[in-house]
């Protein structure tokens, strides 16, 4: 049986890295996202990647995980799902709780913990219908150590974090498994563009100096492994970070 594979946020960074990966495997793979031109070209790129279709399909599928309506327009229109990548998020701004801009913690909120939420209250009877599903989120290294400036992201990924908990307790007797992913510093073209506004010098400063940084598809390669595990055993958390990290707060730079 060809299991199906959701994954949010998947427009770049992990979320495209963990489709590619998953069309691999031999999942077939919907990947959801706002940016539909996007996901668009990343469905071309995995089917030209495979022309004889070994990987099964690939359908992209517009979501804003922020939007009741359109949580629900994505569940309604699949069939079946065995696999949810919980992915969107991201972090906005780097001031101290002192200074924190309200709006920047609303919209973090709304993405890494009720847009986890909504995607998981959508399609857990489908999950649960499959016999085999699998509800894998993509938290951070921030929701289990915090580290000043990061107020609202450690926030919202410790809530993210806690979620998943009470997920494992309230399924264990669903044919349901729930795993935690949790990246350390990982390099990707967006994630910190984001946080600093879009002021790519800023943005290039956190990377400074490591020298091997995770990517994209280290993440995607734990989240592939996770999940192509036998049904009865359950990857509870993947902790995952480049060596030369030990800590949000504790990087080792070449100088």
């Amino acid at each position: 049986m060809r299991k199906t594979a959701v994954i949010t946020g998947a427009s770049s960074g992990i979320g495209a890295a963990t489709a590619r990966r998953l069309a691999l495997e031999g999942f077939n793979v919907v990947v959801a996202a706002r940016r539909r031109d996007r996901l668009d070209e990343l469905v071309k790129e995995i089917e030209a990647a495979d022309p004889a279709g070994r990987t099964g399909f690939v359908e992209a599928v517009t979501l804003d995980v922020t939007s009741e309506e359109s949580v629900e327009a994505m569940a309604a229109r699949l069939r079946d799902v065995h696999v949810l990548i919980n992915n969107a998020g991201g972090a906005q701004g780097l001031e101290p709780v002192s200074g924190a801009v309200t709006e920047d913690w609303r919209v973090m909120y709304d993405t890494n913990v009720l847009g986890l939420m909504r995607v998981t209250r959508a399609l857990l009877p489908k999950l649960i219908a499959s016999g085999c599903g699998h509800v894998v989120n993509i938290t951070s290294l921030a929701g289990h150590v915090p580290y000043e400036g990061g107020g609202g992201y450690v926030a919202a990924k410790h809530a993210a974090v806690a979620v998943n908990e009470v997920m494992r307790l309230e399924l264990v007797a669903e044919p349901v498994r729930i795993t935690e992913v949790a990246p350390g510093m990982v390099k990707t073209d967006e994630f910190s563009l984001v946080r600093f506004r879009g002021d790519a010098e800023a943005a290039e400063k956190p990377y400074a100096g490591v020298p091997e940084p995770l990517v994209a598809e280290d993440v995607a390669d734990c989240v592939a492994w996770a999940v192509t595990r036998p049904d009865h055993v359950n990857i509870d958390r993947i902790d995952v970070q480049p060596r030369v990290q030990a800590a949000p707060f504790k990087i080792h730079r070449v100088r």
